[in-house]
């Protein structure tokens, strides 16, 4: 299943194929790949190689992904593949998103193979995360028509980083999206991402304004890089005025890795500073990850204040928000919600697909 036909590019003047899926623009001659190493020129066009190739299935939690306003407590079959477009140096998934060995794909799946596991196995959804789905694109979006089939939910976790027509063609079969926005400064993006914040922005507001897709946001606070009470600020008042004050919006603590092992983690102190600011600024639904926070992790009313998900990490320890709706004061809470509550809990099971 390697090697698939890719969409998205175009020829050039100079002979060269441009890579039209996302801001890199990446230009090929024969044989040579774009920066996200997946995509590749062969033949005189654009080939996915890893379709149909998982670096591994696993069932997790959808509070993980981060998701908490998307079918609380229930399970979502996770998986990715290899590569990613941007080159961020504090990569907690590194080993995945920088690979270059291809031979660690060992799961191999097609698409409606992933869908039956999903459904024989009880998951709401089915989430393309680890690495990023817009380098496979294709892939992701074969496997979300077969999930549709079967009445299986689609996720992506996704850094936001591609082209409009993509972008369109993509969100089109996704019911749910946590956007990574890794900082709101330009210069972050720039020096530690190798990307552009716009780009990312644009996603947000197409995700919000154009789609019907369940929007979630996750800013991952590095110590000294974007964690200022001036951008946590700016960032937040531009959630809550471009947005709206009900995008939940995930404050997640950084641990030393990839290229960033010199700096320390991220204090818990700062994730309930940011979380405050956020709050001050007006966003109705903060939460905390990464760290031992029942309060960051807890669900309220915004009129009352009564909580309404309680959650231990990814335990639901109270559920009140039968159907999406307060039981004090009937205000309804953004995002889908079901009658039942359920509680996977934090196990996490991994699976293997196909051959």
């Amino acid at each position: 299943m390697a090697n698939y036909p890719g969409r998205y590019w175009h020829q050039i003047d100079d002979g060269r194929i441009q890579c039209d899926l996302c801001p890199r623009d990446c230009k090929l001659r024969e044989e040579q790949r774009g920066a996200c190493f997946v995509r590749q020129r062969l033949d005189d066009r654009i080939i996915l190689t890893t379709y149909g190739r998982s670096s591994g299935f696993c069932i997790d939690p959808i509070e993980k992904k981060p998701l908490n306003h998307f079918y609380p407590g229930s399970s979502v079959l996770s998986f990715g593949t290899a590569g990613c477009n941007l080159a961020c140096k504090f990569c907690q998934n590194w080993d995945i998103s920088k690979s270059r060995d291809m031979e660690r794909l060992m799961d191999r799946a097609s698409p409606d193979e992933i869908a039956k596991t999903a459904e024989r196995c009880g998951c709401k959804s089915v989430a393309f995360t680890y690495n990023d789905p817009v380098i496979f694109v294709e892939y992701a979006m074969d496997v979300a028509d077969a999930c549709h089939r079967l009445g299986i939910k689609t996720v992506a976790v996704t850094a936001g980083y591609m082209h409009d027509k993509p972008r369109r063609d993509f969100y089109s079969k996704i019911d749910a999206a946590n956007v990574d926005l890794k900082a709101f400064s330009d210069e972050f993006y720039f020096n530690q991402t190798g990307a552009r914040l716009q780009s990312v922005l644009d996603t947000l507001l197409y995700l919000r304004h154009e789609t019907d897709v369940w929007l979630e946001i996750t800013t991952l606070l590095i110590p000294g890089m974007n964690d200022s009470d001036q951008e946590v600020t700016a960032m937040s008042e531009w959630i809550a005025s471009r947005l709206g004050k009900d995008i939940p919006l995930h404050f997640t603590a950084f641990h030393p890795d990839y290229k960033m092992k010199d700096i320390a983690p991220t204090p818990h102190e700062t994730l309930f500073r940011a979380r405050k600011i956020a709050q001050e600024v007006g966003l109705l639904y903060v939460y905390t990850g990464n760290v031992y926070d029942t309060d960051g992790g807890t669900t309220s009313c915004p009129s009352c204040h009564a909580n309404l998900i309680v959650r231990d990490w990814h335990n639901i320890l109270e559920y009140r928000a039968q159907g999406g709706y307060c039981p004090n004061c009937a205000v309804q809470i953004p995002g889908r919600f079901e009658e039942a509550p359920k509680s996977f809990g934090r196990k996490r099971i991994p699976l293997r697909i196909g051959a």
